[in-house]
């Protein structure tokens, strides 16, 4: 993976990442009444939006500067490997209907994305 490319990349993951989280914070009632019971702590909720939105100002970030920003891609890939498996867990035990696997098999796909960004950009000085 070039320089470029890992800039696209997380320009990209940054720009997706915004347009499917931003929605949430108007979706609280609609997502109770889609997979009841309605959200009773509104506090992790938009906790975990919010958390979400700053992690997707740092793929932006890297977007400018993916070499320098090279070790943030060590809890980049956790955040989404763990979105993915808890997911996917959830869904397993019947917790979580099955329409629900979409997103999180994103996050994979950009997990493994960044994988590939890691190992390739370490021949990049610094």
């Amino acid at each position: 993976m070039t320089i470029q490319r890992a800039k696209l990349l997380f320009l990209v993951a940054g720009i997706y990442g915004l347009a499917v989280v931003v929605p949430l914070f108007f979706l609280e009632d609609k997502i109770g009444e889609l997979d009841p019971p309605p959200i009773t702590h509104a506090e992790f909720f938009y906790g975990f939006a919010w958390v979400t939105v700053a992690w997707q100002i740092v793929y932006l970030m890297m977007s400018r500067d993916p070499v320098r920003f090279r070790p943030m891609l060590i809890p980049a890939i956790l955040s989404k490997v763990g979105f993915a498996t808890s997911t996917f867990c959830l869904c397993l035990l019947g917790r979580l209907a099955a329409r629900n696997l979409l997103l999180p098999s994103v996050d994979l796909v950009l997990a493994a994305l960044f994988i590939w960004a890691y190992i390739a950009l370490r021949r990049h000085p610094a």
